[in-house]
Order: structure tokens, then sequence, then C-alpha cells
């Protein structure tokens, strides 16, 4: 089957006509990058699809809650599939099935973990946090890219959840430097 693919201010009319193109084209467009963001967080496979549809039907649901003075489109659904997979994380669902996962289920998923996987999402961030003191490299780290909670990071360095946001606020005000330097359009970075 052939995927569905539109220009982001057509799929954006589509989505808020809640026409059955949109549906599928919002689907076929992002499913595979909010699956990556989500899975990095919850690391079990069957829950990030779960989360994933949660997520999509979160995404239609409120559509008009988008603003896209406020940021791209792809970052507001971003932020939805990652704030449902920490609500999912959180969940007593989740912590019930993570104390009765086999053994064999967490070899796989650490074997899943230790390999080196190419990720379009992230190229050149890496590079862009080298400028980045170690202290806001590694909470950037922890909230972004591992999902934890601001209070879960801190917990996580033993410093203050106050130190912890501040620490975040500087760094993304350095990238957001860093990413006007490279006329980088449209990106929205928030923390907190």
């Amino acid at each position: 089957m052939q995927k569905i693919t539109m220009a982001e201010d057509k799929l954006l009319e589509a989505i808020q006509l809640k026409s059955r193109a949109g549906a599928a084209a919002l689907y076929d467009m992002y499913a595979n990058s909010l699956f990556g963001i989500i899975n990095r967080i919850v690391k079990n496979t069957e829950m990030a699809e779960d989360v994933l549809q949660e997520s999509f039907i979160k995404v239609w649901d409120s559509f008009d809650q988008y603003d896209a003075s406020k940021g791209r489109f792809f970052t507001w659904i971003s932020c939805i599939a990652r704030n449902k997979a920490k609500d999912a994380v959180r969940s007593r669902q989740y912590n019930e099935f993570m104390h009765t996962v086999p053994l064999e289920d967490h070899a796989e998923k650490i074997e899943r973990d230790n390999q080196v996987n190419f990720n379009t999402d992230t190229v050149g961030v890496k590079q862009w946090t080298s400028g980045l003191k170690k202290t806001q490299r590694d909470i950037l780290d922890l909230i972004y890219f591992k999902g934890y909670t601001h209070a879960e990071a801190a917990a996580q360095l033993n410093i203050p959840v106050g130190t912890v946001k501040g620490r975040c606020r500087k760094g993304l005000v350095i990238l957001k430097k860093i990413y006007s330097e490279l006329n980088i359009a449209d990106i929205t970075l928030k923390c907190g």
C-alpha cells in the first residue's frame, strides 16, 4: 500500500476538516518518527504502539489547540507523543508490566538498546550540543532524549529541581542561538 503524503499546509487543512485522507496522511507521514520518540521512553514495542495510537488520537481530537505561531507542527505532535509516553511510564500498568517481564525479554531489550541506530531527527545535534557545558548536556539528554521529567532528572543527578530547570533553560538559549546562526527555520524549544 502506498503511503499518503501532503504538503504541511494541506495536511493541516485536511486535519482541520477531519478528512479521512488527512488522518491517513498524518499517520503515514509521522508514525515512524513519533514511534521512535515514544519507544526511546517506553522501551517496550507493544506499549509504544499503544502510546503511538493514543498520541494520534490526542493530536486529532485536540488539533484546534495547535498554534502555528508558537512552533512547527512536528514539534507540537512530538511533544504530545513524548508526554503520552511519559504518562505511560508513570502508570501502574507499566510498572506491573515491567515487574512481570520475563528475563529473555529483558535480554532482547538490552541488545536493542545497545545497537547503534541512525536517527535523522538527531543528525547534527551531538555537534551542536558540544558547545554546551557538560552539566547542560546531561540535563538536556535526560529530559529530551530519555524522557525524564525535571524532578526525575534532579533525582538522577542529585541536584535541586530549580537547578535542573535553570541549566536546561540556559542550554536551550545557547542551542537556539546556534540554530539561528545556522538559519534553521522555526525551531521551537521549550523547557518546563
